[in-house]
């Protein structure tokens, strides 16, 4: 393990994936932040405290929480499996080079389509990021079939 840890492919995935994974992270108190300053709630236990007349108005959607909250499902569908192929991907000893390029596209990607979702840029501006980072992790998993697969 620690003959791991002094890896430089290794080391570059590890900084990679905990950037990407503490943006997907800073997404629920994004949502936490839209929900309270919009008044758009959706359980009633977030709501008891207030008159019956206010919890009618408080439970309801917003189009900028559901926003942020679909942006962070699409983070979740993403970049979780990001770190596990990119983990495999980091054990198959690719060239340094190689790896940081897939690591700091898909970061970078991410990082865009997060801002592009919740600024509501014009298409295809989301849909363009999302594909790169796609195609990274496809190219991560192509790699990774590519030298252990045992058929």
């Amino acid at each position: 393990m620690a003959k791991l840890m002094e890896d430089e492919v290794f080391m570059a995935f590890t900084t990679y994936a905990t950037i990407v994974i503490l943006k997907m992270m800073l997404m629920a108190p994004m949502t936490a932040y839209h929900r309270i300053t919009k008044g758009a709630f959706a359980n009633e236990e977030d709501v008891a405290m207030k008159s019956a007349e206010e919890r009618k108005k408080l439970l309801r959607t917003d189009s900028n929480v559901e926003r942020v909250r679909r942006c962070h499902l699409n983070d979740l569908e993403n970049v979780v499996p990001f770190v596990l192929v990119g983990l495999l991907y980091a054990l198959t000893g690719p060239d340094l080079s190689t790896a940081l390029l897939h690591f700091r596209v898909f970061a970078g990607s991410r990082i865009f389509h997060t801002i592009s979702y919740v600024c509501a840029f014009p298409q295809p501006c989301r849909g363009l990021s999302f594909m790169v980072g796609m195609l990274v992790t496809m190219s991560m998993v192509y790699r990774v079939l590519n030298t252990v697969l045992l058929l």
